[in-house]
């Protein structure tokens, strides 16, 4: 099912007002866009500030890719928002097994079509002080081995700046430049003929997280940790916000 006219149009409308507020914002530079497949494909990003969506979703856009997200079901019941969502085939994630199975079936279409789905392996912002990214979760890598969909690594850095993780406002001067990354698709062929359980999944997952850590560590031109972070080993919900102890700005922020 290609792009409807309303799909369409919806995207013109909000790609306008989307583009306009970001280059008012930052500066941008934009590297690797030819890595980007000529068909669909899994978009999979870090993840440090609420407003990352934005910066992936007009990097895709700008490429003639309307970006797909996946968004919390609750959100299509939302006056105007739901509409928006509907209207632009954003996928909504459910958790019984029939939704779960509609939001499969429709991510397959989007990609059988050319469509990018824009997925964060990290599920949430990344609770790493140093906004590195963390352990990821296995929905990105379980949809590309059920499907055969390949994996594009994107690593973006500097629109924390403009707003920073948890914050309540924008920071616009001195004018900062958003920089993303675009990597090769992620090479998950050694899981293809294995059984899709546990240790499979986990396995292609940190295959993906090792891809986008080192795209951001060639931006940020710093060598990564030794160990990613892993928010049960700290004490802290893989979900929502969080209060990072010992920071006072960050405890305001998360209130």
């Amino acid at each position: 099912m290609k792009e409807s006219a309303k799909s369409q149009a919806t995207f013109v409308v909000v790609a306008a007002i989307v583009r306009t507020v970001l280059n008012a914002m930052m500066n941008k530079k934009w590297e690797g866009l030819e890595n980007l497949p000529a068909g669909g494909f899994i978009a999979a990003p870090n993840h440090c500030t609420e407003i990352d969506p934005l910066i992936v979703g007009h990097i895709l856009y700008n490429q003639k890719r309307a970006p797909h997200f996946l968004a919390k079901a609750g959100l299509f019941k939302v006056p105007v928002v739901g509409a928006v969502l509907r209207a632009t085939r954003q996928i909504p994630v459910e958790r019984s097994t029939a939704g779960a199975n509609r939001s499969l079936q429709l991510a397959q279409e989007i990609v059988a079509d050319g469509g990018a789905i824009i997925i964060y392996p990290e599920g949430t912002l990344t609770r790493d002080p140093a906004l590195w990214p963390m352990k990821g979760h296995t929905g990105a890598a379980r949809l590309a081995l059920e499907a055969g969909i390949p994996v594009v690594p994107i690593a973006h850095w500097g629109a924390h700046e403009v707003f920073p993780r948890y914050a309540k406002r924008f920071h616009l001067f001195p004018r900062k430049t958003s920089r993303v990354m675009v990597g090769k698709p992620v090479d998950l062929s050694q899981y293809a003929n294995r059984p899709l359980d546990k240790a499979t999944l986990t396995a292609a997952t940190e295959t993906i997280m090792e891809a986008v850590t080192e795209l951001l560590a060639g931006i940020r031109e710093e060598d990564p940790p030794a160990e990613r972070w892993d928010p049960s080993k700290h004490n802290q919900a893989t979900h929502g916000r969080f209060v990072e102890r010992g920071n006072p700005d960050d405890a305001a922020d998360a209130t």
